[in-house]
Protein backbone atom coordinates (compact mmCIF):
# COMPACT_ATOMS: atom_id res chain seq x y z
CA UNK A 1 0.00 0.00 0.00
CA UNK A 2 0.91 3.51 -0.92
CA UNK A 3 2.93 5.34 1.99
CA UNK A 4 0.09 8.02 1.27
CA UNK A 5 -2.67 5.59 1.68
CA UNK A 6 -1.89 4.32 4.79
CA UNK A 7 -1.18 7.85 6.27
CA UNK A 8 -4.76 7.84 5.63
CA UNK A 9 -5.49 4.84 7.35
CA UNK A 10 -3.81 5.69 10.46
CA UNK A 11 -5.83 9.31 10.41
CA UNK A 12 -8.85 7.36 10.31
CA UNK A 13 -8.25 5.30 12.97
CA UNK A 14 -7.44 7.87 15.31
CA UNK A 15 -10.77 9.69 13.95
CA UNK A 16 -12.04 6.76 15.48
CA UNK A 17 -10.50 6.77 18.39
CA UNK A 18 -11.34 10.07 19.03
CA UNK A 19 -15.27 10.24 17.99
CA UNK A 20 -15.67 6.97 20.55
CA UNK A 21 -13.78 8.70 23.35
CA UNK A 22 -16.10 11.26 22.78
CA UNK A 23 -19.46 9.15 22.66
CA UNK A 24 -19.94 8.97 19.26
CA UNK A 25 -21.54 5.71 18.52
CA UNK A 26 -20.13 4.67 14.88
CA UNK A 27 -22.27 3.38 12.67
CA UNK A 28 -20.08 2.79 9.19
CA UNK A 29 -16.37 3.50 8.08
CA UNK A 30 -15.76 3.55 4.61
CA UNK A 31 -19.39 3.82 3.31
CA UNK A 32 -19.37 3.22 -0.23
CA UNK A 33 -22.25 4.58 -2.60
CA UNK A 34 -21.01 4.24 -6.07
CA UNK A 35 -17.80 5.88 -6.31
CA UNK A 36 -18.61 8.36 -3.01
CA UNK A 37 -17.41 7.41 0.16
CA UNK A 38 -18.11 8.67 3.46
CA UNK A 39 -14.91 7.99 6.21
CA UNK A 40 -17.40 7.62 9.02
CA UNK A 41 -20.79 7.76 9.80
CA UNK A 42 -21.95 8.03 13.40
CA UNK A 43 -24.68 8.30 16.17
CA UNK A 44 -24.63 11.23 19.07
CA UNK A 45 -27.66 12.43 20.58
CA UNK A 46 -30.71 12.91 17.93
CA UNK A 47 -27.82 13.63 14.92
CA UNK A 48 -26.61 11.49 12.41
CA UNK A 49 -23.06 12.48 11.76
CA UNK A 50 -21.27 12.23 8.69
CA UNK A 51 -17.31 12.87 9.22
CA UNK A 52 -14.65 13.41 6.37
CA UNK A 53 -11.43 12.93 7.84
CA UNK A 54 -8.04 14.72 6.29
CA UNK A 55 -4.85 13.18 7.42
CA UNK A 56 -1.29 14.90 6.17
CA UNK A 57 2.07 14.53 7.54
CA UNK A 58 2.51 18.25 7.40
CA UNK A 59 0.96 21.68 7.26
CA UNK A 60 3.05 23.13 4.73
CA UNK A 61 0.50 23.44 2.23
CA UNK A 62 -1.97 24.34 4.56
CA UNK A 63 -4.21 22.70 7.16
CA UNK A 64 -6.00 19.29 5.74
CA UNK A 65 -9.52 20.67 6.07
CA UNK A 66 -9.08 22.69 3.33
CA UNK A 67 -8.80 19.97 1.07
CA UNK A 68 -12.26 19.17 1.63
CA UNK A 69 -13.61 21.38 -1.56
CA UNK A 70 -17.17 22.24 -2.66
CA UNK A 71 -17.04 19.30 -5.11
CA UNK A 72 -15.98 16.82 -2.35
CA UNK A 73 -18.73 18.17 -0.51
CA UNK A 74 -21.27 17.37 -3.19
CA UNK A 75 -20.05 14.08 -3.55
CA UNK A 76 -20.72 13.53 0.52
CA UNK A 77 -24.44 15.28 0.21
CA UNK A 78 -24.89 12.81 -2.64
CA UNK A 79 -23.79 9.33 -0.45
CA UNK A 80 -25.92 10.98 2.59
CA UNK A 81 -28.87 11.39 1.11
CA UNK A 82 -28.43 7.71 -0.67
CA UNK A 83 -27.66 6.29 2.81
CA UNK A 84 -30.57 8.06 4.61
CA UNK A 85 -32.93 6.18 1.68
CA UNK A 86 -31.47 2.74 2.05
CA UNK A 87 -31.44 2.71 5.82
CA UNK A 88 -34.61 4.53 6.31
CA UNK A 89 -33.01 7.19 8.41
CA UNK A 90 -34.89 10.36 9.23
CA UNK A 91 -32.66 12.10 11.94
CA UNK A 92 -31.05 15.55 11.52
CA UNK A 93 -27.50 14.93 9.48
CA UNK A 94 -24.66 17.04 10.40
CA UNK A 95 -21.41 17.43 8.59
CA UNK A 96 -18.23 16.91 10.50
CA UNK A 97 -14.43 17.19 9.35
CA UNK A 98 -11.36 15.94 11.43
CA UNK A 99 -8.27 17.06 10.19
CA UNK A 100 -5.67 15.12 11.70
CA UNK A 101 -1.76 15.64 11.58
CA UNK A 102 0.65 13.13 12.06
CA UNK A 103 4.41 14.10 12.87
CA UNK A 104 7.18 11.22 14.46
CA UNK A 105 6.44 13.09 17.44
CA UNK A 106 2.75 13.82 18.14
CA UNK A 107 -0.91 13.50 16.35
CA UNK A 108 -3.18 16.88 16.33
CA UNK A 109 -6.79 16.28 16.03
CA UNK A 110 -9.09 19.48 14.74
CA UNK A 111 -12.82 18.38 14.90
CA UNK A 112 -15.00 20.81 12.81
CA UNK A 113 -18.41 20.44 13.47
CA UNK A 114 -20.92 21.62 11.37
CA UNK A 115 -18.47 21.97 8.52
CA UNK A 116 -20.75 22.88 5.84
CA UNK A 117 -24.47 22.69 4.95
CA UNK A 118 -26.36 21.29 2.08
CA UNK A 119 -27.43 23.54 -0.69
CA UNK A 120 -29.63 23.67 -3.74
Amino acid sequence: MAEHNLLGKKGEEIALNYLKENGYLIKEKNWRFGKDEIDIIALIKDYLVVVEVKTRSTRFFGEPEFAVTKTKQRFLIRATHNYLIQNEIDLETRFDIISVVVTPEKSEIHHIKDAFYPTR
